[in-house]
Parts: C-alpha cells; sequence; structure tokens
C-alpha cells in the first residue's frame, strides 16, 4: 500500500491512497501545485499552475525521431513554445525525413551534438537504449536543461538515470505519456498525439521543485493532463492496464493464427475481434524490450489473468450460468464506468 502523504499540500488523510511518494523530507511544499482529485487506491492528481505564457525554449533537443519524439516537436511548434529543433536519430534515414517533414530544423550525427547548448531535451528511444544514451550526452548537458524520456517503464529509466548521469542526474524527470498508435514512424508523428491525454512523471529526489514544475508545465502546455506516481507504483499499474493487454493481444493473435484453419477463422472475424486485436500490430522491438524491462510485474500480471481465466473455464465446464452470468457481469460493469484517462470514472 501507498503511503497517505501527497507531496504538494503535506497533509495525510487516511482514507486517501496517494502514489504520490514523500521521499523529499527537507523538501519545501510545492505551493503551485494543487490536488485536484484522489480516487481511493489510486493517485493524486497534481496540476501545476497555469503555464507561464512566457515559457519558450531556445533549443529542443530531439533523441530519436520517432512517432512520439516527432509528435512532442511539432505539438512544441504548434504551441509556439520553441526556436529550434535539432534532432538526431541512429538512422540517417530518418533524420533526413524528419527534416523533409520540417518535424526538426537541423540533422544531427550524434546525441550530443543535438545537445549542445539545447535547454530542452526528450530522449525517446527504446528503453534498453536510455542508459547509453543519457551516458552520451551528459558531458555536454546544460546544468539548467530540462531532461525528459517518454519511456513505457519507470523502475529502468530511473536506473539508467542513475547509471549514466553523473554529473546532471538533477535534470533529468522521468515522463511516460499515454499515448501512441499502433504504426511507428516519424511519418506517423501528430501535433495532437498528446492532447487530453494523461502523463506520468515519476521524478527524482535530486530534482529541484522548478524542474519538476516545468516539466508540469510542459505537458499541460501541450494539453496533456499531468500526474504523478513513484516509478514502482507506475510500473505496477502500466503492466496491469496496458503491458498485459499488449502481450494478451499478441497471444490470442498467434493462437488463433497458429490453427490449422486459423486463416478462416480470421477470414470471418468482425468489429470486436478488430478492436480487440489493434495493438496487437505495435511494434515488436518496442513491446519486447517493454515486456522484458517491466519482467516482475507483467508475470505477476500474467499469473492474475491466468487465475481469472480459470474461473471462467471452471464455470463454463460446470455449465454453471448463474457463475457465468455473474463474471461476466462484474467486467461489464467494471468496463462501464471506466473513462479514458480518469476521467469521471467510479472505478
Amino acid at each position: 500500500m501507498w503511503p497517505l502523504h501527497c507531496r504538494s499540500c503535506r497533509v495525510c488523510a487516511p482514507s486517501i491512497r496517494c502514489s504520490a511518494l514523500i521521499r523529499y523530507p527537507n523538501e519545501p511544499p510545492r505551493s503551485s501545485l494543487r490536488v485536484l482529485a484522489a480516487p481511493q487506491g489510486g493517485a493524486v492528481l497534481l496540476g501545476a499552475a497555469r503555464w507561464s505564457t512566457g515559457m519558450k525554449f531556445q533549443r529542443l533537443a530531439l533523441i530519436g525521431c520517432g512517432l512520439m519524439g516527432g509528435s512532442f516537436a511539432l505539438a512544441l511548434r504548434q504551441a509556439g513554445l520553441v526556436t529550434h529543433v535539432a534532432g538526431f536519430s541512429t538512422s540517417e534515414a530518418t533524420r533526413k525525413k524528419a527534416l523533409e517533414l520540417g518535424v526538426i530544423d537541423s540533422a544531427c550525427a550524434s546525441a550530443a551534438e543535438a545537445v549542445q547548448g539545447a535547454d530542452l531535451v526528450l530522449v525517446a528511444v527504446p528503453v534498453r537504449a536510455t542508459e547509453p544514451t543519457l551516458r552520451a550526452i551528459d558531458p555536454v548537458l546544460t546544468p539548467n536543461a530540462l531532461v525528459m524520456d517518454v519511456g513505457s517503464t519507470k523502475g529502468d529509466v530511473v536506473a539508467a538515470a542513475r547509471a549514466g548521469l553523473q554529473r546532471h542526474l538533477a535534470c533529468f524527470v522521468p515522463a511516460h505519456p499515454i499515448a501512441g498508435k499502433e504504426v511507428a514512424g516519424i511519418e506517423h508523428a501528430d501535433a495532437t498525439l498528446y492532447r487530453e491525454r494523461q502523463v506520468i512523471l515519476t521524478p527524482l529526489p535530486e530534482n529541484p521543485t522548478e524542474r519538476v514544475l516545468l516539466a508540469h508545465q510542459v505537458w499541460q502546455a501541450l494539453g496533456s493532463r499531468v500526474l504523478e506516481l513513484s516509478p514502482e507504483a507506475h510500473d505496477a499499474s502500466f503492466a496491469a492496464v496496458s503491458h498485459m493487454p499488449h502481450l494478451a493481444a499478441f497471444a490470442l493473435v498467434n493462437a488463433v493464427a497458429r490453427q490449422p484453419h486459423g486463416a478462416q477463422h480470421l477470414s470471418m472475424a468482425g468489429p470486436g475481434f478488430r478492436d480487440f486485436s489493434r495493438i496487437a500490430a505495435s511494434d515488436p522491438n518496442v513491446w519486447r524490450d517493454i515486456l522484458l524491462a517491466n519482467r516482475d510485474e507483467v508475470l505477476h500480471q500474467c499469473t492474475l489473468m491466468r487465475e481469472t481465466l480459470h474461473e471462467f473455464e471452471a464455470a463454463i465446464k460446470a455449465s454453471n450460468a448463474d457463475h457465468l452470468h455473474a463474471l461476466i457481469a462484474e467486467a461489464s460493469q467494471t468496463r462501464s464506468r471506466w473513462r479514458l484517462g480518469g476521467a469521471d470514472s467510479d472505478v
């Protein structure tokens, strides 16, 4: 169970389960933040004071010119918050494409070159590449730069930051925007990708309060709703509601396709299969890394899924209509109450 203490208001409430862990005993209260909601068993949603209209970055260093990074750069441009975007990707073809599409202003031959003089850095690389990327840019980071990532796991990213950022760890505020598409690549970058989407921040004890507040403001300026979690709480939650659903979709599609008449079965599929299996078309490289990075939490969710599936199987084998009905009704009611991003949700 998470500590019952909100970092923004410093008020304990026994009925609130707050995952914004108090890990900075000497840090003053963040008076510019206010508690907006505290659903039982969930995170306290923090809303920063309205982002400053004077906020503007002179140079964004975009490390990884793909869907997520490209969308971030386009959104900043659309909001008028950046003067120059310097981009680096390991693929020269990707760098050229990003230039052609106007996502970046200059293509750099290395991550360190892109970061030279940058006051904002977004690391949008596969999670396993986080440590070497941060290690490469650490020597050239300016002390006042804001560095964020977009990784779907946070425990490993925090460990990578501690290993890779020997001089500038305080600059790094881990972030996870809950947005994306089942297609990857700079050609799919979209300035509206983060609008009305949640962004989870998992600040470090070393982060100055103003650095975390600036991270809040950047994402809010792009239309996102910002929450704070501990890395552990983040990884537990997203194993359940993101990583396990992807794993289930991958497994279902393979289970159908591998059957002797799998192709025929697939040809009969309708909207239900389409909607459920959509995320099975996700990038294999990205999801291989995510599932391995969050291994323990994903395996825990596999155990829970097997137990629940076994309960359904047992009801079907026993022709227990009442129990089967109750299981389906439970899921139906939970799903009916759920709202994307937690808005107006009863669960």
